[in-house]
């Protein structure tokens, strides 16, 4: 039997829906595993954990040889962002830290074995890459933010230090007290306090509010609704097959024959109105 046949057997298994599930399944009791040991175990249930922990990690780096073998060329496997993401989660597994001082750290990088859930449901997988391609954009808007933050922060150090020192002493707890206030958490107490001095004060808070919780908030999840549409229509033209332009070309063309049955419809419709 030679290697090919040995690669297209494993091909088969890294495509198989089963083995999929199963290994999503095994990703979850996994998770719950690093769960269950941060209660009080008795020896017998924990020395069970421990060699269960063992019998995951050797389950994952078959699974990663697995796939890394089904590859034409095993360089291609690295050429996915996914597959460099699972291959990292699988060697930072095999760690031998456990007997150790590093404990911790080990059960702490044992739990990212969870996120290898991202990279087989393809749903999780366009929701993180949407995210990632959208903080860029993103970053513009929480620099905007931030110069609002700013703005406001000196000025309210400015009117409203001496009525209470422990929310507007400096710039850094200014900065605090606006973030409590953009997220609502007992503003309004923030608010009276200072009308109490300046009647007009609530202007200070709603023209602030207006901007943090309305304007920026909602550009975010724009910008977020929108690379999210762009990553759906690329999973979809990965589907088919096809590129995003010539998805979006496919797509077009379908709208265009769909318009163009419609106005036949109509005319059909009309001629027969015609005739009656």
């Amino acid at each position: 039997m030679t290697w090919c046949d040995f690669q297209q057997r494993f091909q088969k298994v890294r495509d198989n829906k089963l083995f999929e599930m199963f290994v999503i399944t095994v990703i979850v009791f996994s998770s719950l595993m690093i769960g269950v040991r941060t209660y009080d175990l008795n020896p017998w249930f924990e020395s069970s954990l421990y060699f269960l922990d063992y019998a995951v990690t050797i389950f994952f780096l078959v699974e990663i040889m697995i796939r890394m073998a089904a590859e034409d060329r095993f360089r291609d496997f690295f050429k996915k962002g996914w597959n460099v993401f699972d291959f990292t989660i699988v060697v930072i597994s095999l760690i031998p830290l456990e007997s150790s001082e590093y404990a911790l750290i080990a059960r702490m990088l044992r739990l990212f074995r969870v996120m290898r859930l991202i990279s087989f449901i393809p749903e999780l997988r366009v929701l993180v890459t949407a995210l990632i391609t959208a903080m860029p954009r993103m970053g513009y808007v929480a620099l905007l933010m931030f110069i609002i933050f700013y703005l406001y922060a000196v000025i309210g150090n400015l009117l409203f230090a001496h009525i209470n020192p422990v929310l507007w002493g400096d710039l850094g707890i200014s900065l605090l007290t606006l973030f409590r206030v953009a997220t609502f958490e007992d503003w309004t107490d923030v608010m009276y306090e200072t009308m109490a001095v300046y009647s007009l004060s609530w202007i200070y808070y709603i023209t602030f509010i207006f901007f943090s919780a309305f304007v920026f908030l909602n550009m975010m999840i724009g910008i977020v609704v929108d690379v999210l549409a762009d990553e759906h229509k690329k999973m979809e033209a990965e589907k088919m097959g096809l590129t995003l332009e010539e998805h979006e070309s496919f797509e077009k063309r379908m709208q265009d024959e769909v318009q163009s049955l419609h106005a036949k419809i109509d005319q059909l419709v009309a001629m027969q109105s015609e005739k009656k």
